[in-house]
């Protein structure tokens, strides 16, 4: 079913991003000159359990939250995690400015038939109003959302089996571009008015969050990430897999690397990037956008960003909310700073505690 009443406030919700490499949290607070991180926590997910964003070994991953829960507070009970890959579509429509959401909602259900290529037995459907229409202002335009049910689930699932609630399913890449509000702050006025592209580079996805004026309007995933780096090590040096990944974590590799390894896993990436720009740019009628920032597990290899500014002529940079809206006691910053673009998503799943949400 539909969700069709307006809350006013949501419930406080921990932030949980399930990737296939961690399992990651943040819980935030409101204050004056933005947010605060009240609790964050990271645990590793066993190879595997997590595949293509499908949760494929649940008791592993319930077994990760429960290490995550018993480093937050006690007093947590509500979460809210996403949904990505495949099995969710997104769509924006075009609807009646005179219709009430009860009315959009009624519609939706007797035309969701011919707007989503799923049987709708196997997908749950949301939508969300957006601006008017700038070529026709007696239209809206609509945020519709489908994602097949046993996604949802499976994350509900875990959740529910160690006590946490999940208020929320929201998209990852929606996700992504609300924690834009985070790191605002880090850019020049002019720059944060026009159209910022947030790239999270994970472990084997990156998610490409458009944010034009401070909305997000283009959403896209594409698999490839750091676990091609990694695998790229493993297979060059033959090191285990575990001695890799340390290996490309801390930077202990030969010379060498950065031409073997590194420098083909960057432009990989970079063609990665660049082909989503010119998909935005294209079906969105824009010349360029204004600037890039790196965020993510991945997004902190030696001179990405430089390489980035350098090949797409548009400015990158890497996510630092800490210059933004965020805030955290000295010890938790000084603990978070070097690898807090990693939490974005989860930062953005947190600030659904402080907007509008649906029941």
């Amino acid at each position: 079913m539909l969700a069709n009443l307006w809350k006013r406030q949501a419930p406080q919700m921990v932030g949980i991003d399930i990737g296939s490499h961690e399992v990651k949290a943040v819980l935030l607070g409101k204050i004056a000159e933005g947010y605060k991180i009240q609790a964050y926590a990271v645990v590793p997910v066993k190879k595997g359990a997590v595949s293509d964003h499908d949760i494929r070994d649940a008791d592993a991953v319930i077994e990760s939250l429960r290490q995550l829960k018993r480093q937050l507070p006690k007093s947590c009970k509500y979460a809210a995690v996403a949904v990505s890959g495949s099995a969710v579509m997104t769509k924006v429509i075009y609807m009646d400015a005179a219709l009430t959401e009860a009315e959009m909602e009624a519609q939706i259900e007797i035309e969701a038939d011919n707007l989503i290529p799923y049987s709708l037995d196997e997908v749950s459907i949301d939508f969300e109003t957006l601006n008017v229409n700038k070529a026709d202002p007696s239209k809206v335009e609509v945020l519709l959302s489908a994602c097949r049910t046993e996604n949802i689930d499976s994350r509900v699932d875990v959740l529910d089996a160690v006590d946490l609630e999940a208020k929320v399913v929201d998209v990852e890449g929606y996700a992504l571009g609300r924690a834009y509000e985070l790191i605002a702050g880090q850019l020049p006025a002019e720059i944060a008015k026009g159209v910022v592209v947030l790239v999270d580079i994970g472990a084997n996805m990156t998610t490409f969050a458009v944010v034009d004026h401070g909305e997000t309007t283009f959403i896209r995933e594409q698999a490839f990430g750091g676990e091609s780096f990694t695998q790229s090590i493993l297979s060059f040096y033959g090191l285990p897999y575990e001695q890799a990944e340390k290996a490309k974590v801390e930077g202990d590799l030969p010379r060498n690397y950065m031409f073997e390894v590194l420098s083909p896993f960057q432009n990989q990436l970079l063609q990665q990037i660049k082909r989503t720009l010119q998909i935005y740019c294209t079906s969105n009628g824009k010349d360029k956008v204004d600037q890039l920032v790196l965020c993510g597990g991945t997004s902190k290899l030696v001179g990405m960003a430089t390489l980035l500014t350098n090949e797409l002529g548009v400015p990158a940079i890497i996510a630092d909310p800490f210059k933004g809206a965020l805030r955290a006691d000295d010890s938790v910053q000084k603990q978070l700073q070097p690898n807090i673009g990693k939490y974005m998503i989860a930062c953005g799943l947190a600030l659904r505690s402080y907007g509008q949400w649906r029941t």
